[in-house]
């Protein structure tokens, strides 16, 4: 019996295979994840280097090498730096969080709105991080920014952030709203708002907040500029590895 899998492509690595899914055959229902690796570098020799640097997300979580997936799970190959194209239909709906304080959306952003998802009553102190695209970087003028994610997997790694937050900084309420496709210079990208009952846990948990969405959100982003372009890392002075990252 032959068992077809479907794994989906982001950012610079549906550029290199030339199509946002893939398609492989296997005689066997379940490989490990250093196996489908292999399969992927086997038929797509071209892009073998690639594949062994990249991660693997089975049913929107980071899955290790040795963790063991099936064929019908929802796969996805990751790259591994950030980066990419962004889709070309502007009518892509939001994808959103149960309680909506989790947004990914191409829509423009507005501190205002994701601020008004976590002022209550009880908390005392909020603030917004408002991250938006600068000019110049290093001496090199950016043109625009382009984001690309892996929306519903994006969400819920928001949600663990959230999640993260309210144990460090107990009562601490967090909403993350990021957008995708373009985003012009001096433009918002991402907004973090964060509230609490004191005013001291909204600047450390804001800070934690921003570092923790560089670390393990799948966002992508592609660096415009006047004579060229090339997708970012996440610039945090080390490998990335979302893998590890998750439990820190």
């Amino acid at each position: 019996m032959t068992y077809t899998w479907t794994i989906q492509l982001f950012a610079g690595l549906s550029d290199r295979f030339g199509s946002p899914i893939i398609h492989i055959e296997t005689d066997t229902p379940s490989v490990t994840v250093s196996e489908l690796k292999q399969l992927l570098a086997a038929k797509f020799p071209e892009q073998a280097d690639l594949v062994r640097i990249s991660f693997v997300a089975c049913n929107q979580t980071y899955a290790s090498d040795d963790t063991i997936i099936q064929a019908s799970d929802e796969l996805a190959v990751l790259p591994p730096v950030s980066g990419g194209e962004p889709e070309e239909n502007e009518d892509t709906p939001d994808c959103t969080s149960a309680d909506g304080r989790y947004v990914i959306t191409k829509h423009s952003l507005t501190s205002d709105e994701v601020l008004a998802k976590v002022i209550v009553p009880e908390h005392g102190a909020a603030i917004a991080f408002v991250g938006t695209t600068r000019e110049w970087t290093q001496g090199q003028r950016t043109i625009r920014l382009e984001y690309e994610a892996y929306a519903p997997m994006a969400v819920r790694t928001m949600e663990q952030i959230g999640e993260e937050l309210a144990q460090r900084w107990p009562g601490t309420l967090t909403a993350i709203s990021h957008r995708i496709g373009v985003v012009d210079i001096a433009e918002t990208s991402v907004i973090i708002a964060v509230s609490s009952p004191h005013r001291d846990a909204c600047y450390d948990a804001s800070r934690y907040a921003i570092e923790r969405l560089k670390q393990i959100v799948p966002i992508w982003k592609k660096e415009i500029w006047e004579d060229g372009s090339e997708w970012k890392g996440h610039q945090l002075g080390s490998p990335w590895n979302p893998i590890q990252q998750l439990s820190n």
